[in-house]
C-alpha cells in the first residue's frame, strides 16, 4: 500500500468517524463547509470519497474541515488510524431511576389502588401526575416520536416554513371550518397567584375550531393553534378530547376553574394530557419539520432569534432545537413567576430546580431562568454558563434564556441549554478538567467569575463544532455556580435567597454522633 493510499485511507476514517460522532450527516458537513467557504466546499459525492479513501482533499478542502470540526489540518494527515476512546456512556436523561423493591408493593393491582390515594392525600391532580408520567416517558425515549413526525411531515409535506394561509388552506382541505369569537384576558387565580386568562382557541367535535380574533395580530401564535388542532383533526379524528388553548398556569397548562377539578385522577385526566402532547408535538413537527428545520438551524448557527422572521415563538423553536439537533443532550424549561414550571425537557438528566409540581420553598436565584424571572427590569435575553454543583458532582451546563410575554400579557421566561461534558469529551478535552478549573474559579470569586482563558478556549473550540452561537456568546460573561437548590449552596457565603441556615435534620444528628464516636474510639 502507498504513503497516498494509506494516508488516504486513515484520513478517511479519522473524517467519517469524526462526523459522525458529532451527528452530521454528508450533507450537513458540506453545507457547514459551504458557510466557510463556497468557492472550495466539497459537494456530498465528494465528501463520501474522501470517507471512503477514493480522494485525498486538497490543502484548502482540508483546511474547511480542520475548520468545522476545530482541529488542526495535520491531525488528519497524522497516519493514526483511530479516533479517541467513545466517552463514557451518558445518563439517558431525566430523574433517575430507583429500584422497585420489594417487588410485591409495586404490582400493578396495589399501585391502582395506591395512585389515587396519594394524589388525593398530596393534593395533586389527575392532570398534574399525567404530565409528570408523559415528562419522564419523554425524556427517557429521547423525545423520539416518529409515528407524530412521520404524520406531520406527510401532511406538510416538510414544506419550510408554513405561512398562516399555508395553515388555513391545510385546516381546509383536511375538512375543518374555521369561527372567530372576541374575549378579552380576564383575572384568574391559579393556587395561590394572580394572573390575566385568556382563551385563544379550542377544537369543537367534529370539524370545526374556534380562534380569538386577537390571534390576528399574533401569527406565530395563530400557526401554532392552528397546527395543533389539525393534529387532532388527522391524529383522533377531531372527536373533541382535547384541551383549549388557554394562556398561564403551572405544569400542564393553563387555569381551569377550581369547579370539578380535585385532587385525585381519572381515565379522563390522563387521556386529555396525552392528546394534548400529542397535537403538541405534531404542531412542532408541521411547523418544524426535521430536515428542513435542521438546516436552518444550522445555518442560523442556533440563534432563537432566527424564528422570529419566520413567524415562530421563542418557545417553539427551543423545544425543536432539542429534538432535531444532531448533539443529544439538551433541556428546556418554561417558567412563570414566581417560578411556576408550565413545560420541561430534561435530555441532559439535569437536576431539577423546582418542586416536581409544585414551586420549590428555596429555589436557587443563580439559575438562568429564576434570575430572568425575578428581575424584570433587566436584559430579555441572555446566555449563561453554569457549573451545577449536585452532591459531589460539577457539571457543566449552557443556556440561552428570553424573557416574553403570553398572549394575555403575563411575563414567562423560556431557557434551553446543553450539557458542554459531552461536547468537550467529543472534541478530545479532558473535560473534568475544565469543569474543575471553572468551579475553583467561581468559588474563589464568591460563586461566580470569568472562565479561565485556557477553559474558554477549550469551550469555544467544542462550541464551534456544535455550531451553537450562543455558547460562545456565554463566554463574554462570568460563569455562575447553581444549585438543585439553595440551602444546598456551596459558596463561602449564601447567595441571596438562600437562608442563612436550616434546621437540623435526624441525618445532621447521627453523623455527629457517630463522629464523636469514631473519634472516641480512635483515642481510646
Amino acid at each position: 500500500m502507498t504513503l497516498h493510499t494509506r494516508k488516504s485511507h486513515f484520513l478517511g476514517t479519522k473524517l467519517r468517524t469524526l462526523r459522525k460522532r458529532n451527528g452530521l450527516t454528508l450533507e450537513e458537513l458540506s453545507t457547514r463547509c459551504i458557510q466557510l467557504d463556497s468557492s472550495t466546499a466539497p459537494s456530498v459525492s465528494y465528501l463520501s470519497m474522501i470517507e471512503s479513501g477514493k480522494r485525498v482533499p486538497s490543502e484548502e478542502v482540508l483546511g474547511l474541515l480542520a475548520a468545522v470540526f476545530q482541529r488542526a489540518p495535520g491531525w488528519f494527515l497524522d497516519g493514526n488510524p483511530e479516533l479517541e476512546a467513545p466517552s463514557p456512556a451518558q445518563r439517558t436523561g431525566g430523574a433517575a431511576s430507583v429500584p422497585l423493591e420489594p417487588a410485591f408493593l409495586f404490582s400493578k393491582e396495589l399501585l391502582q389502588a395506591a395512585i389515587p390515594e396519594l394524589l388525593a392525600q398530596t393534593g395533586t391532580t389527575g392532570r398534574q401526575f399525567a404530565h409528570l408520567l408523559i415528562r419522564s416517558h419523554q425524556e427517557m425515549s429521547r423525545n423520539d416520536f416518529p409515528d407524530l413526525e412521520r404524520s406531520a411531515e406527510t401532511i406538510g409535506e416538510r414544506r419550510f416554513p408554513l405561512g398562516v394561509d399555508d395553515l388555513m388552506r391545510l385546516c381546509k382541505h383536511h375538512g375543518l371550518a374555521i369561527r372567530w369569537f372576541d374575549r378579552q384576558p380576564v383575572l384568574v387565580r391559579d393556587n395561590d397567584h394572580e394572573l390575566r386568562s385568556m382563551v385563544r382557541s379550542f377544537y369543537d367535535s367534529p370539524r370545526t375550531v374556534y380562534l380569538n380574533r386577537e390571534l390576528q395580530a399574533d401569527p406565530a401564535r395563530l400557526k401554532f393553534d392552528l397546527a395543533s388542532h389539525l393534529g387532532h383533526k388527522v391524529l383522533h379524528g377531531g372527536d373533541g378530547l382535547k384541551s383549549a388553548h388557554a394562556t398561564g398556569g403551572e405544569m400542564g397548562g393553563s387555569p381551569e376553574s377550581s369547579t370539578g377539578i380535585a385532587a385525585g385522577m381519572s381515565a379522563r385526566d390522563v387521556l386529555h394530557a396525552w392528546r394534548d402532547f400529542e397535537c403538541s408535538f405534531f404542531a412542532g413537527a408541521l411547523l418544524c419539520p426535521k430536515i428542513p428545520f435542521r438546516r436552518f438551524l444550522t445555518r442560523e448557527s442556533y440563534r432563537v432569534e432566527a424564528g422570529e422572521g419566520i413567524e415562530l415563538t421563542p418557545a417553539v423553536v427551543m423545544r425543536r432545537m432539542t429534538k432535531v439537533s444532531p448533539y443529544p443532550y439538551w433541556h428546556f424549561f418554561d417558567a412563570y413567576p414566581p417560578g411556576y414550571l408550565r413545560a420541561v425537557y430534561r435530555g441532559n438528566g439535569i437536576p431539577l430546580p423546582w418542586g416536581n409540581m409544585a414551586r420549590a420553598t428555596d429555589p436557587c436565584p443563580n439559575w438562568a431562568v429564576f434570575r430572568m424571572l425575578d428581575d424584570s427590569r433587566g436584559p430579555d435575553r441572555g446566555s449563561q454558563i453554569s457549573v451545577l454543583r449536585d452532591g459531589d458532582r460539577s457539571l457543566l451546563y449552557c443556556c440561552h434564556t428570553r424573557r416574553t410575554a403570553d398572549m394575555a400579557g403575563n411575563p414567562h421566561v423560556v431557557s434551553v441549554g446543553i450539557d458542554l461534558v459531552p461536547a468537550l469529551r467529543s472534541h478530545s478535552v479532558d473535560a473534568e478538567a475544565v469543569v474543575a478549573s471553572i468551579t475553583d474559579a467561581c468559588l474563589h470569586h464568591h460563586g461566580e467569575a470569568r472562565i479561565p482563558h485556557e477553559a474558554a478556549e477549550l469551550i469555544r473550540g467544542a462550541a464551534r463544532v456544535l455550531n451553537i452561537a450562543w455558547v460562545e456568546d456565554a463566554l463574554t460573561s462570568a460563569a455562575r455556580i447553581i444549585c438543585p437548590r439553595s440551602t444546598n449552596c456551596p459558596r463561602s457565603g449564601h447567595c441571596d435567597g438562600a437562608g442563612a441556615s436550616r434546621a437540623r435534620e435526624i441525618t445532621d444528628v447521627r453523623e455527629e454522633i457517630l463522629s464523636k464516636a469514631r473519634g472516641a474510639r480512635a483515642t481510646g
